[in-house]
């Protein structure tokens, strides 16, 4: 598959393109993620802050992106939350603890920093934090949607 992958961290001031077109292997659904072929995702400030370093990732290279709308291709063995075909989005929790202190338990993943998120053709997530997208908003309409902080609040 086709992604757009950050392979350093790098002020914008010095690099003008930190992000490079690379062909990766294609992910594959475990027992209860969704792989997901990727329609759209939006473009957040916060992938600003991981390029500069504010929010750095874990690990080098990484997929960024984490405002994504994609339809279900494959479900893992046990996913059965949503139907193939369906389409669904993925904010910036990609995983954490389910509980009221997910942005802040020590199971926070971030999608597009901890793992790679919608720059790319494909993505897995786990089944538990895909969001059905209603079919009133377009692709593109909904992606800022799942912003987890003010951008998504402006496009409400």
């Amino acid at each position: 598959m086709k992604a757009m992958v950050l392979g350093r961290i790098a002020s914008l001031a010095e690099v003008a393109q930190p992000l490079r077109v690379a062909t990766l292997p294609d992910p594959r659904p475990r027992e209860h993620e969704l792989l997901l072929r990727v329609a759209a995702c939006g473009v957040c400030h916060t992938e600003l802050d991981e390029i500069e370093g504010r929010t750095p990732p874990p690990r080098l290279p990484v997929v960024l992106g984490h405002q994504v709308v994609g339809r279900v291709i494959e479900r893992g063995a046990r996913a059965m939350r949503h139907p193939l075909g369906a389409r669904v989005g993925v904010g910036w929790i990609y995983s954490s603890s389910g509980g009221d202190d997910e942005n802040v338990s020590d199971r926070f993943v971030a999608t597009g920093r901890d793992v790679d998120g919608g720059y790319a053709e494909l993505m897995v997530v786990p089944e538990a934090y895909a969001y059905p997208i209603p079919e009133s908003f377009s692709d593109l309409d909904a992606a800022p949607l799942l912003c987890a902080g003010a951008i998504g609040w402006r496009a409400l």
